[in-house]
């Protein structure tokens, strides 16, 4: 980008046009939680829309499914989340805040790459082995090496279900959407005629307790994900890991995120999951601080250790019973899968052979996607000695397609506009607005990212003719009301 955009520039648009506002906001608001406004909520959509357009929609090898928050404990055991989803903190002994080990920085200024979570954290270990925070400094008061020792800090929502005590069991707000895909893999295989590769495609809720938020809706304890898991014969993991890569990098691009403003950044050895064998995020330049590169999305090669965790977890299903529901009793025996009988593997057709699949993994979040679309699509500039603010949304992703205007309301100036928008309204995502100077609604339509404006003018009751306006270059035509939708369609790809 020419300027580097101002993350509060950004919250201020979103408040003042009613993208994004603070939840909770008239009892003071309730820390990193959002809610998305009249305009906010139609980009939302529209991005997910667009997501699933691309890895759905316009392929044969992936189908779709919307899993329940909520699910059996065990398999949030099984994957082990229940075990090891964790973040190491430690407290500052001066000012008694809590932060994140990886989050921080060496007092000359470096440190390491944080990483998004830490799934390797042993719960039980609570101790977490000794670590040199001497160098460290608070980012809340600046005190250096003031640190307790790190300590494992549990990201999942706990909550209860059931009335009565014999019949109550604690369960966990999903962390991702997953798991969902693969405790269903059996079932969309036995309804379904995929034959792997193949993937399923989400996109809901999940819910971690950070340790800390960040940046308006970058990071937050609510967000929603759209992930795939894509199935592949263990061999072939390598090309697909390569073909999906290559395929959610060009999405955004595609969509209009600036290429200079996206990087791949692959995951060192040290700090790849366990389940890992290979992860490259897809990182975006936002506006925090000076311009920080940051994760966007994340693509993994997580081999075959899904399927395998759930099939040892069905086998342990009873230890769950006896134990009461505790999941801290239960122990996953690490014995050999029977490839033969396990319920999760696959059995290929043309091989004759039975196998559990390698999984490719794009993951991607959908409230930080919308906000470097937001922060790529904001833009300044000098109009007849005013500042014009607008978003240069793809027209995909513009919440507002098209807004109809009457120049004045007298001479059935209102009647025609309204008679346009009512037909245009039912293809595109449509606004009337008679209220103000053309030029005052022109600017909060640019503020609002929308693509073209229709005013009906003197010249329409003449010829029937209405001016077009577009909102990147201001450009005016004029175009037949008859052929209106037609030349509408054709600009806006739809």
């Amino acid at each position: 980008m020419a300027k580097l955009t101002k993350l509060d520039d950004i919250v201020s648009l979103c408040k003042r046009r009613g993208f994004i506002f603070q939840s909770s906001e008239i009892y003071g608001g309730l820390a990193s939680c959002y809610d998305y406004g009249p305009l906010g909520v139609e980009l939302k959509r529209n991005v997910k829309a667009a997501w699933w357009k691309s890895v759905v929609q316009m392929r044969d090898d992936v189908v779709g499914l919307d899993c329940s928050i909520l699910m059996h404990p065990m398999v949030w055991k099984a994957s082990g989340h229940a075990d090891h989803f964790a973040d190491l903190i430690a407290e500052c002994k001066k000012c008694n805040v809590r932060t994140r080990v990886d989050h921080l920085k060496d007092k000359d200024g470096g440190g390491t790459h944080p990483e998004e979570h830490t799934e390797h954290v042993d719960i039980a270990a609570a101790a977490a082995g000794a670590k040199d925070l001497s160098n460290k400094v608070c980012p809340n008061c600046g005190a250096t090496g003031q640190f307790t020792q790190p300590m494992p800090f549990k990201l999942m929502f706990e909550t209860r279900m059931g009335a009565n005590v014999e019949d109550s069991m604690t369960l966990y707000l999903r962390p991702e959407t997953a798991q969902g895909i693969f405790a269903n893999f059996a079932n969309v295989l036995d309804s379904t005629r995929v034959k792997i590769p193949f993937g399923i495609a989400q996109i809901g809720k999940s819910f971690r307790n950070e340790v800390t938020t960040k940046a308006f809706i970058f990071r937050t304890r609510e967000f929603e994900q759209a992930e795939i898991e894509f199935f592949c014969k263990p061999g072939t993991d390598d090309e697909w890991f390569a073909h999906w890569r290559q395929q959610r990098f060009k999405w955004y691009t595609d969509l209009g995120i600036k290429p200079e403003n996206l990087r791949f950044r692959e995951h060192d050895p040290d700090e790849l999951a366990h389940y890992a064998k290979a992860c490259v995020d897809v990182e975006y330049r936002f506006p925090f601080g000076s311009g920080d590169w940051q994760e966007l999305e994340g693509v993994a090669n997580r081999t075959d250790y899904d399927l395998r965790q759930h099939q040892r977890g069905m086998r342990t299903l009873n230890q769950w019973y006896e134990s009461g529901g505790d999941l801290t009793k239960i122990d996953l025996k690490e014995e050999a899968v029977d490839y033969q009988k396990g319920p999760l593997s696959y059995f290929d057709e043309q091989d004759k052979a039975r196998y559990i699949p390698y999984v490719i993994e794009p993951s991607a979040g959908m409230d930080r996607s919308a906000l470097a679309f937001l922060v790529d699509a904001y833009d300044e500039e000098e109009v007849r000695g005013e500042t014009r603010n607008l978003l240069r949304f793809h027209p995909a992703l513009a919440p507002i397609k098209v807004a109809v205007f009457p120049l004045v309301r007298k001479d059935d100036m209102p009647e025609i506009a309204r008679n346009i928008y009512d037909d245009l309204k039912g293809r595109f995502s449509t606004f009337y607005d008679e209220k103000a100077a053309v030029g005052r609604r022109y600017r909060r339509q640019d503020e609002a990212g929308t693509p073209f404006c229709v005013t009906v003018d003197g010249q329409t009751l003449e010829d029937h003719t209405v001016t077009v306006r577009q909102r990147d270059s201001m450009e005016q035509v004029r175009v037949s009301t008859g052929q209106l939708r037609a030349y509408l369609s054709e600009k806006l790809d739809m």
